[in-house]
């Protein structure tokens, strides 16, 4: 099923580990069902990386332009200001103690902007303020420090709304507003990790549209990323009721791994579409009904 038949407001997305291969096969494989595809990135130190060339970062841009498929790019770590908690806003901003995460973010911006990304993704390294009994002025520092990380990352792209802050799991589902929202940046609302905290997704979807750029499903099913087929209508319908009723025009990542999850996913989310806009002609109908009557 190519999803574009759906004619939806935002374009379907799904990763690039859906066969077995490399970027550009599941590029390949990907164009002719959806609009856009996750880079999903991984470097192990001293191992195996999978960074791609930037003869295959133009080739990726050849097939996105050829074919109506856009991508969006997952960042590699975290993001943090400084590698060494001790070194304060200003001297890491002054370029002397930049974090390997966002050395690293630099790399991966400057290395897929011929593919003019819809989004880079980035999460936000909370670790250090995770717990519920954390102090206000450590909290307040950590979130100078990660919207200066924010800012920073921002200032490399041609546009601070191409970088999109996504909500991590075991994390409160705004935890991330206070530091988005005084800068230009956009979100990326994942709705499996809301999901799996057993959050209702809808209220921090609805919050983070006027700056919602991706939004991530997968299922839940044993493990995250699984088929968003396991998730039944009472929990998918109101998630996409919202994005329909908003027109959101960013990108729907289905955030799966393989071909069979891949597949089933397309279906559900078909699915769940058309069960929505029946039961929207079904209230359209009633009420003309009741007009009539009158």
């Amino acid at each position: 099923m190519d999803i574009r038949s759906l004619g939806l407001p935002f374009r379907v997305g799904a990763t690039s580990y859906i066969v077995p291969d490399d970027l550009l096969p599941n590029a390949r494989f990907l164009a002719p069902y959806v609009q856009d595809m996750q880079l999903v990135l991984f470097e192990v130190p001293s191992g195996p990386s999978n960074l791609p060339a930037a003869a295959t970062v133009q080739e990726l841009a050849v097939l996105g332009q050829a074919q109506d498929l856009t991508y969006t790019v997952h960042l590699l770590h975290d993001l943090r200001l400084a590698d060494d908690p001790l070194t304060d806003v200003r001297g890491a901003v002054g370029g002397r103690a930049l974090s390997l995460a966002l050395r690293k973010a630099q790399q991966i911006i400057d290395l897929t902007r011929p593919l003019r990304p819809w989004a880079w993704v980035g999460h936000l390294d909370g670790r250090t303020v995770r717990g519920d009994d954390v102090p206000l002025v450590q909290m307040a520092d950590w979130q100078d420090q990660a919207r200066a990380a924010v800012d920073q990352v921002a200032a490399w792209l041609d546009r601070p709304a191409q970088l999109a802050i996504e909500n991590l799991e075991g994390y409160p589902p705004d935890f991330v507003t206070p530091v988005v929202m005084p800068t230009a940046v956009s979100r990326c609302v994942d709705v499996g990790h809301l999901w799996l905290d057993g959050q209702d997704p809808v209220p921090p979807l609805r919050t983070a549209l006027p700056r919602l750029r991706v939004v991530h499903l997968h299922g839940i099913h044993a493990r995250d990323h699984a088929s968003l087929a396991h998730m039944p209508p009472a929990h998918l319908d109101p998630v996409l009721g919202v994005l329909l009723d908003a027109r959101f025009d960013g990108v729907v990542t289905l955030e799966i791994f393989g071909e069979d999850d891949f597949w089933s996913s397309l279906d559900a989310l078909a699915a769940a579409v058309q069960r929505i806009r029946g039961a929207t002609i079904a209230r359209s109908t009633e009420r003309l009904v009741r007009w009539n009557m009158d």
